[in-house]
């Protein structure tokens, strides 16, 4: 009897150091109750609880849980249906509020998140939709964020999965995407062509330009050329005439002058006479005297030249 006795007791025992010790792990929060009514929340690690007086009435995870938000049909604000697919992340803030706050709180969430995501979505045209994905984000997540707050939950993030227009929409979308492609290439063939010509066009201008200041530099070339052709020719001749006065001056020198008006006189004849197939010869041999005279007068100055006997000359034939 004693022995049965002790054995109750150990098993009492037992059962009461059980329900006595409790041992939280890591990230994880207990709501106790004592007696029926919120009393602590116990952090991790061993814990003490009175038995048959406090027992744990909830166990929440503090870790960022990811929550998959039910596929749905929403109606864009051009009147389009739109299957939207998104999940949300949120975070057990208070233990005591996400026990009491809501009977679920991943319903409420999930439900809200829904709700928002078709009000939201309901303002936008179908192509906004497409463009405006962090938007729609942000506003899900401040909507959830702030009626989560009595729930003791942190909405942290939302994100949409998947936005899938009908059928038609798509063909839609595929043509229009086709189409505006088409014209993207056609522009910029555009453009390259008339880049082209522009660039054929000041190439035609830049060669021209070159061309005619080649021609000009030429014919300035030229004509300094010939200028300077012209200055050498009358500056040789005003020397060969300063040296031929210089030589009438010398002695001699109008016996020389005499001898080569002469030869040239001589010379006049001879050409006439093979130009003209005719023979011409003075009257008489005085006649070139009087001519050589009449040069030498000339070379001395103009007044001299005036009593100057100028003979007649007869042209014979043969």
């Amino acid at each position: 009897m004693g022995l049965e006795l002790a054995i109750v007791i150990l098993v009492v025992a037992v059962i009461f150091i059980v329900r006595m010790l409790k041992i939280v792990p890591q990230q994880h929060a207990w709501v106790v109750e004592r007696l029926g009514k919120y009393d602590r929340t116990l952090a991790p690690g061993l814990q003490f609880l009175v038995p048959f007086v406090d027992r744990v009435a909830y166990r929440h995870s503090l870790k960022e849980v990811p929550l998959d938000v039910p596929s749905q049909v929403c109606i864009t604000k051009d009147n389009t249906q739109l299957q939207v697919d998104g999940i949300l992340y949120y975070q057990v803030t208070d233990p005591m509020r996400a026990s009491y706050g809501s009977s679920n709180y991943i319903v409420a969430i999930t439900q809200l998140a829904q709700t928002t995501l078709r009000s939201v979505i309901g303002k936008m045209e179908l192509d906004k939709t497409f463009e405006e994905r962090d938007a729609i984000n942000a506003t899900v997540v401040a909507a959830l964020d702030e009626a989560a707050l009595n729930w003791g939950v942190k909405v942290l993030r939302y994100e949409i999965k998947d936005l899938t227009p009908p059928a038609e929409i798509l063909r839609s979308m595929q043509a229009q995407i086709t189409a505006e492609r088409e014209k993207r290439a056609l522009i910029a063939a555009s453009e390259g062509k008339r880049q082209e010509q522009i660039n054929l066009a000041e190439g035609q201008r830049a060669a021209f330009i070159a061309k005619s200041e080649g021609e000009r530099q030429s014919e300035i070339n030229l004509a300094q050329g010939e200028a300077a052709a012209i200055l050498a020719v009358a500056e040789a001749t005003a020397e060969a005439l300063r040296k031929v006065a210089a030589a009438i001056q010398s002695p001699g020198g109008e016996a020389a002058v005499q001898l080569k008006v002469a030869e040239k006189a001589v010379d006049a004849y001879a050409n006439l006479a093979r130009v003209n197939n005719t023979m011409i010869v003075p009257g008489n041999m005085t006649e070139v005297a009087t001519m050589i005279a009449s040069a030498m007068a000339l070379m001395r100055g103009p007044g001299a030249a005036g009593g100057a006997a100028k003979a007649p000359t007869t042209a014979a034939h043969p």
